[in-house]
């Protein structure tokens, strides 16, 4: 079992920065894909970064490639979204993710451990 604990959400201005972290519980982070996807009211989640399991490769949503950054702390089991050059359109509650399964990284479906989510509000 995994559990996974968001922070780092709040409130910020466009064009400013926040920085998302995910604490997992367990012995195998390391073996785990980590992403980060985000919800707004009324619509689907939708993907925004993951790192591999392997910390190799990381991929991003294009409405985020160049202005937010995944990186993954094996030693904390800590994986983070550094978000930069914020955007209104970034407000949204971010979910972490985690899965050991060897799937497409931006599928729902792939993902066997949630966060509970923390809220992101960028205001123009």
């Amino acid at each position: 079992q995994v559990q996974l604990v968001e922070s780092g959400g709040g409130l910020a201005q466009a064009g400013g920065s926040l920085r998302l972290s995910c604490a997992a519980s367990g012995r195998t982070f390391r073996t785990y894909t980590m992403s980060w996807f985000r919800q707004t009211p009324g619509k689907e989640r939708d993907f925004v970064a993951a790192s591999s399991w392997s910390g190799g490769s990381a991929y991003y949503a294009d409405s985020v490639k160049g202005r937010f950054t995944i990186s993954r702390d094996s030693a904390k089991n800590t994986v983070y979204l550094q978000m930069n050059s914020l955007k209104p359109e970034d407000t949204a509650v971010y979910y972490c993710a985690a899965s050991n399964r060897r799937l497409v990284v931006t599928a729902l479906s792939t993902y066997n451990y949630w966060g509970q989510g923390t809220q992101v509000t960028v205001s123009s």
